[in-house]
């Protein structure tokens, strides 16, 4: 009886190393992920691995995981525009790697290829278009101003194996555009009252200052510590010896 439990238990203990063994030797690649290899002899295999298990050689192999399914991701930046107008413009980009090219993105670029890629280009393409329009151009030809980052961006993007499969500027531009409208709106004003002077001449002038003045007054009236001497009279102050 002794030893048959010793034979199962050796039974067991090699069931459980092979276990592991064939544990360690597979791995699971996620809906929308891909995998690249990377060989401690080869270094990087030109081959990407697709969705479900797959086998590897343990210690000697390990596989680095993508997910290729389309991401956001918002991007700030402050340029200048064609009139040096400060412009601050938020970016939504949806991104994903090309799975074909994944190997050349972990070797060249790395696992975080989004963090160290798309800041950079975007922040390039942005002043790059928007140098090409004033602050108004910017609100009035919103969306040529966006195709022209978004054809720009995504040629660009193409070089280091990403699609963009959106390209958008976020409601940050809708504060702009109100502003625009502000300043359109005191701009028309002060139009207005340029016309007006010039239509009724120094009257309106003379006007405004008889208005003034008829306030001031007004207001020094209503003050206890104000004394009125008449024009033309003399007065004598009896002033503390």
């Amino acid at each position: 009886m002794a030893k048959l439990f010793e034979a199962i238990g050796k039974l067991g203990l090699g069931l459980a190393v092979v276990g592991g063994v064939v544990n360690s030797a597979l791995y699971n690649v996620d809906a929308g992920h891909r995998a690249v290899i990377f060989d401690r002899f080869r270094g990087v295999q030109d081959v990407v691995v697709g969705e479900g298990t797959h086998f590897l050689v343990p210690w000697v192999q390990k596989p680095i995981i993508f997910d290729c399914r389309s991401r956001p991701r918002n991007v700030p930046v402050i340029t200048g525009s064609k009139d040096l107008q400060n412009v601050n413009i938020t970016l939504r980009i949806l991104f994903r790697p090309v799975a074909g090219q994944l190997p050349r993105i972990f070797t060249s670029i790395g696992e975080d290829y989004d963090e160290r890629v798309l800041p950079s280009i975007t922040t390039e393409v942005l002043k790059s278009v928007v140098a090409r329009f004033d602050a108004g151009e910017l609100i009035t030809q919103r969306e040529l101003v966006s195709r022209q980052v978004s054809e720009d961006l995504t040629e660009r993007a193409s070089t280091f194996g990403l699609i963009l499969d959106d390209v958008s500027l976020v409601a940050q531009q809708e504060a702009e555009r109100a502003r625009f409208v502000v300043e359109k709106g005191d701009s028309q004003a002060a139009l207005l009252i340029a016309n007006s002077l010039a239509t009724a001449g120094d009257g309106l002038v003379e006007l405004r200052k008889l208005e003034a003045a008829e306030d001031i007054v007004f207001q020094l009236s209503r003050s206890r510590n104000v004394t009125y001497l008449p024009s033309g009279q003399g007065t004598l102050l009896q002033l503390p010896q």
